[in-house]
């Protein structure tokens, strides 16, 4: 199997001041906290989301393993909505002493490029920020941080920078190449 090279850019925020939201986008779109942990509903968003570019850290979990992910305390999922259907997503996973990492953030093929990216994006890391509001077992947010790579979205890391994530790591890597997964085997050529 051949190889390719992949930079993964490590970007935070220290501050509730450094969030820099973007306007809402046209139309009815809407983002809804899943509050109730399904593990079929987040694999879908997972698959959706990532199929085609090259998300499969995940694709082996069992359902048990899923629901451990979900059911932990401060894990959260906001879900973008688009006249009803669900357009992208961002997860939050709180870590210890009030830091809380974006570890999942995209949007479903057809809904990329209508600055709905910018809008989930703002909501996802103003509730990182406000976490422990619905979370007080939770120590008060101090710092949000994500990782995005040469794998993901031509313009993910231009929203980040955009949404006022700083970025303070670099790492490039080479790694084994895997085909494009889609939402389902098949769902994307090669």
């Amino acid at each position: 199997m051949s190889t390719v090279t992949v930079t993964t850019w490590s970007l935070e925020q220290t501050s509730p001041a450094d969030l820099l939201p973007a306007a809402a986008p046209d139309g009815e779109v809407r983002v809804v906290r899943a509050e109730v942990p399904s593990p079929e509903f987040s694999r879908f968003l997972y698959a959706s989301v990532g199929g085609d570019i090259r998300w499969t850290d995940r694709l082996g979990w069992s359902h048990a393993r899923w629901l451990e992910h979900l059911d932990r305390p401060g894990v959260e999922t906001w879900v973008a909505h688009d006249r009803g259907t669900p357009a992208g997503y961002v997860e939050l996973d709180p870590q210890d002493d009030g830091v809380v990492e974006i570890v999942y953030f995209g949007l479903l093929p057809a809904f990329r490029g209508r600055r709905i990216g910018g809008h989930l994006l703002s909501y996802g890391a103003a509730r990182a920020w406000d976490l422990a509001e619905r979370w007080p077992e939770r120590t008060p947010t101090k710092r949000v941080w994500l990782h995005t790579c040469s794998k993901d979205g031509a313009y993910a890391r231009d929203n980040y920078l955009r949404r006022g994530f700083r970025l303070f790591d670099t790492r490039t890597e080479d790694e084994q190449e895997v085909p494009t997964p889609g939402p389902w085997p098949g769902a994307y050529p090669a």
